[in-house]
Parts: structure tokens; C-alpha cells; sequence
């Protein structure tokens, strides 16, 4: 694993930063708009004061804040594989490059001594049996703050907050009730515990680390500027069943699900998908800010 120096100058100054994944460069939007989010997120981050650490895995080596020629170089690399935990070590012996999913990005995160992580959506439960994401199993054995716009709307959403209750993950909506989906602010799902504020937050987190509880503090952010729900939901079951028409499924679905949801939306649930991942970035900015103050305790 190789830290950026001003990664590692920050992270041995106590200063904030913010982790931040890459498969949304890789895989997750079209070029060049991949490379623009990507800068985008990271001047966002820096905008609030804190510093980014987009990781990925370039030439089998993890790198934890790339630099503006390597990002430029993941996103123009259409053969850039998708790094999750189970193929994470075979990559990188393989020597290529790759994307780090959720789970992946909060495991290396962690590791590297980051307390505080941004995405847009978390995986979860799929609708077909034994489709789940590891995203959940790797939130469960965590520890750092992750902020999202609650589960992708392609899920089951009452399972995955079933899972996440069972895998004892500390849930936080952020100034809301409701367990937002992705591109919609509110499910009518209820979620546990509110925060209010990225110092709340921050007190939240501290406690979960001194009871030593060991999953994340997953906080869903609600995007601002969403769709309603029954009209998503009205797109992603559509979406399935064309994906089901043609056999798609495995690693191939997401991408198609969220292709195609995109596509019926009109571009709707683009604009939306880079609202919300700055939204959390700029959110994730001001908790790692809030956890570098002299009164918090080191995560």
C-alpha cells in the first residue's frame, strides 16, 4: 500500500480527511464524465477543509490518494477491472489496475488509518435469493465513519436494513428519519438514531469506538434534490425484468440496473447520482473536520 505524502503528512498531523472510492470512476459513469466527478469530489473535500484519498489499485500496487495524473489515468483505462475483496489480492499480484468498490474502499481505508469515507449508495440485498453485497459484511466489521445516500434504489431496501440491524451496524440518517434510496431523499423505511450535526456525528462515532463496538457508523445523507420513490421503483421494476428477459446477471447487472434506470429516467437519475456524491463528500469533509478537533479523541 502506497500513501500519497500528503496523505500521510495529514494523517500524522491529526489533520481531516476523507476517503474516496474509485469504481465510480471505473464503472460507475460514462467518460469523460467520470474524470470531471472524480476532481470534482476531490475539490469539494478540499473546499471544506479537509483532505482527499481517492484509492484504487494501479498497476497491482493500492494507492490511497492518487495523484491528478493517476486518476486521469484510471479514467481512461476502459479495461480498469472492478476491485472487491475477493479478487483484491489476485489483482494486485496480476499487476493491474482497478476500481475499489465500498467494501473494498472501507477496508483499505481503515487500514490506512482513515476514520472518515464518502460514496454515493451502498449495496446491499439483491431481490434474487443469495444476491448480497459484501459492502454489508465489511460495514459490520469496520470501524470508521461512512457517509452514503442509504442503499442503491436497484435493492431490496427492508432486507438490507434487516441485514444491517443483524450485523449490529451503527445507522444514522442525517437530519432525517426516513432511510433515504439513493436517488430518492425518503423510503418508508425508518432508520434507528438521527444526528443532527457533523459534530453529533463525530460524538456518535467516538462512543461507538470507546463501548469497542467494531462495525462502521454508516450515516445516510438524503440528497436534496431528489425523484420520488414509487417512480423509481417503478423504473428499477422494469429494469429487472428486461435484465431478466436478456440473462443478465452476476457482476453484469448493477451496471446494466442502473444503466438502464438512467435511460428510462430520461438522465434524471445522473444528475441526481452527482448531486448526492458531493453532497456526502462535502458531509464526510466537515465529520472528519469535526473529529480532528482538540476535544475528540483520536478514532
Amino acid at each position: 500500500m502506497r500513501l500519497s505524502a500528503e496523505v500521510e503528512t495529514a494523517l500524522r498531523k491529526g489533520q481531516p480527511v476523507v476517503a474516496l472510492e474509485s469504481t465510480v470512476i471505473t464503472h460507475g459513469l460514462p467518460r469523460p464524465l467520470n474524470l470531471h466527478t472524480a476532481r470534482r469530489l476531490e475539490a469539494a473535500v478540499r473546499e471544506e477543509g479537509a483532505i482527499p484519498a481517492t484509492i484504487a489499485v494501479l498497476g497491482g500496487e493500492v494507492v490511497v490518494g492518487l495523484a491528478s495524473e493517476e486518476l486521469e489515468q484510471l479514467a481512461l483505462d476502459d479495461k480498469a477491472d472492478k476491485a472487491s475483496l475477493w479478487n483484491l489480492a489476485a489483482l494486485a499480484a496480476q499487476g493491474r489496475n482497478a476500481g475499489t468498490t465500498v467494501a473494498t474502499t472501507t477496508f483499505l481505508a481503515h487500514r490506512a488509518g482513515i476514520a472518515v469515507f464518502a460514496t454515493g449508495g451502498i449495496g446491499g440485498v439483491h431481490p434474487d435469493p443469495y444476491d448480497e453485497s459484501a459492502d454489508l459484511t465489511e460495514l459490520a466489521r469496520t470501524p470508521i465513519v461512512v457517509v452514503c445516500s442509504g442503499a442503491k434504489s436497484i435493492l431490496n431496501l427492508a432486507a438490507t436494513l434487516e441485514r444491517l440491524e443483524s450485523y449490529g451496524v451503527t445507522l444514522l440518517g442525517y437530519r432525517t428519519d426516513r432511510f433515504p434510496a439513493f436517488h430518492t431523499p425518503q423510503s418508508p423505511f425508518s432508520v434507528p438514531a438521527r444526528a443532527e450535526s457533523p459534530q453529533e456525528v463525530a460524538r456518535i462515532y467516538m462512543r461507538t469506538k470507546e463501548l469497542g463496538l467494531p462495525s462502521a457508523t454508516l450515516v445516510t445523507n438524503p440528497v436534496s434534490q431528489g425523484l420520488p420513490f414509487e417512480q423509481v421503483q417503478a423504473w428499477v421494476e422494469q429494469a429487472n425484468q428486461e435484465a431478466a428477459r436478456h440473462g443478465i446477471q452476476g457482476k453484469g447487472l448493477t451496471p446494466y440496473l442502473l444503466r438502464r434506470i438512467s435511460e428510462l429516467s430520461g438522465g434524471q437519475t445522473d444528475q441526481v447520482n452527482l448531486r448526492l456524491l458531493e453532497e456526502n463528500a462535502r458531509l464526510a469533509s466537515r465529520i472528519a473536520g469535526a473529529l480532528a478537533q482538540p476535544w475528540a479523541p483520536n478514532p
